[in-house]
């Protein structure tokens, strides 16, 4: 049964009477008052994850000079920038690596510095053309000085991932971590009932177009995330078992705060990108009760062996995160330390931050103009030869 629409929950919020949640407090609602009371009572449950997201960058517009250049190869912060666009368009990933100083600093450094406010040191050249003569620059951009600069990160969010452990004989150096050799240890990467994609796990009110909180400001989702993954193997519950949706999102990067983008390093892998989004769900009924009430003992995910590099990595054991969040869990006969990759500290205060900003009449939900896909398959990159490229 439907309580309330879209339009019905933003004018509660614009006259200040919305009853917004984290999803963290809709837990204990659900519990004392059942699912049908709060359906009616509740309309917003806010959702956070702050935690390392690669796959994320920044486009930067940086004027034209005079004389003009049209920028082939750009450095900033002497990390390398993608320049195969427009003549001042630039990419910066967050995991390029810095030219000269290596895994100490990378494009995720650069992001936080200039939302840091910080100058940055930009490096350009160019074969030169009649319209655009200048063939190299040398000069310093900073947020307040560029046209245009806004994040674009493909993959961010994910609905739920594999927690890693190593059963080889050496230390292993991985994006989950390092990872102690005979199984020694287990790390993942979630803020579990907190993490929007679980609340909303048939992705019913997130959508294309949700306006979300990312790095401090608003954004939105801007399409399926790279490696959308709706078919992985679900619960009763409906909530993936093991890595699934994704979400690609957009964000004005001069409005951030670097309280919510954070450039980390992983010793001896490289650069990432801590990334914060929120994301509020709207509760039309009762059955997104039932979703954004879900607990840490409900979502379960896969422990994968990260020594075994050639075909699937094998499942050594199903945990719930109320296990893994525990410190410890048993593997193979003995207790196992477990470590999170990922801030619920964090979380909690992006989903609160998010809740009073709503309850203040700032923040508003939008329907989807268009819904993620409900199927799709994963492509593996198969090696071919020459003569072979059809198959």
């Amino acid at each position: 049964m439907s309580y309330k629409s879209f339009d019905e929950i933003n004018e509660k919020i614009k006259t200040g009477k919305a009853v917004v949640v984290t999803a963290e407090e809709i837990i204990d609602i659900v519990v004392e008052k059942g699912v049908k009371q709060t359906a009616k009572e509740v309309d917003v449950v806010t959702t956070a994850t702050f935690g390392p997201m690669c796959s994320s960058g920044m486009f930067i517009n940086f004027g034209h000079s005079d004389p003009p250049i049209k920028m082939s190869k750009v450095w900033l912060n002497d990390v390398p920038a993608y320049a195969g666009i427009a003549a001042v368009d630039a990419y910066i990933g967050a995991t390029e690596l810095s030219e000269s100083k290596g895994m100490e600093y990378g494009g995720a450094h650069v992001i936080e510095d200039f939302i840091a406010g910080k100058n940055i040191s930009l490096c350009a050249e160019s074969y030169g053309t009649h319209c655009y003569p200048r063939k190299e620059i040398s000069t310093y951009i900073n947020k307040y000085n560029v046209n245009q600069a806004y994040m674009f990160n493909p993959r961010n969010a994910y609905q739920n991932y594999n927690a890693a452990t190593n059963s080889s004989d050496r230390i292993m150096y991985t994006y989950m971590g390092t990872l102690l050799p005979r199984c020694n240890n287990v790390t993942y990467s979630t803020s579990g009932q907190l993490s929007p994609l679980l609340n909303d796990p048939f992705y019913r009110t997130i959508g294309i177009g949700t306006r979300v909180f990312i790095g401090g400001t608003q954004g939105y989702v801007a399409w399926e995330g790279t490696q959308h993954n709706p078919c992985q193997k679900r619960g009763d519950n409906g909530v993936p078992i093991g890595s699934a949706g994704t979400l690609a999102l957009i964000g004005d990067a001069k409005q951030m705060d670097r309280r919510f983008i954070r450039a980390a390093i992983f010793q001896q892998y490289g650069v990432t990108l801590f990334v914060g989004v929120g994301i509020p769900i709207p509760i039309l009924d009762e059955d997104m009760v039932e979703k954004t009430a879900v607990r840490n003992r409900d979502i379960f995910t896969n422990v994968l062996d990260y020594s075994v590099s050639s075909g699937p990595r094998p499942i050594l054991k199903q945990v719930s995160y109320e296990e893994l969040m525990s410190g410890s869990i048993e593997l193979n006969g003995k207790k196992v330390p477990t470590a999170p990759l990922s801030s619920v500290r964090k979380a909690r205060e992006i989903a609160g931050l998010l809740k009073e900003m709503i309850k203040r009449g700032e923040f508003f939900i939008t329907e989807p103009v268009a819904f993620l896909p409900k199927t799709n398959v994963v492509n593996k990159l198969e090696v071919r030869e020459n003569g072979n490229e059809k198959d």
